[in-house]
């Protein structure tokens, strides 16, 4: 058993392994699925997602509680897009990658023409 996994439930456990036993995962950290041409998240991906947000502290209490109403069609179409089963996985997961959001695209927009144009580079 993962460090990350000792707290979870071996329902909850039992989900996730049979998500990854169904296909519902592959090895690369995306993919389309070549039935339906839509976009999937890896089990790599979600774990390495999980696993910074772990790292970061943003799991280490669970007694946290989340509601509201969302279209069926979205949370349905979301389960599709991205492979996960359960409700909560992707709450978690959703939640997760918005909080660990590097913004790398802002900042590389920011520094353009910032970089000394006579800087070698190597290449």
């Amino acid at each position: 058993m993962t460090k990350g996994s000792a707290g979870k439930s071996p329902t909850r456990q039992g989900k996730r392994a049979a998500g990854a036993a169904k296909g519902g995962f592959g090895q690369k950290s995306s993919h389309r699925k070549a039935t339906t041409g839509r976009f999937v998240v890896s089990k790599a991906r979600f774990e390495a997602v999980m696993h910074a947000a772990e790292k970061s502290g943003l799991l280490n209490e669970k007694g946290g509680r989340i509601g509201g109403r969302v279209s069926a069609a979205l949370v349905r179409q979301a389960k599709r897009q991205t492979g996960i089963e359960t409700d909560t996985d992707l709450i978690e997961f959703a939640l997760a990658t918005v909080a660990l959001e590097d913004n790398f695209a802002d900042a590389f927009k920011e520094s353009r023409a910032q970089v000394d144009p006579k800087l070698k580079l190597g290449f």
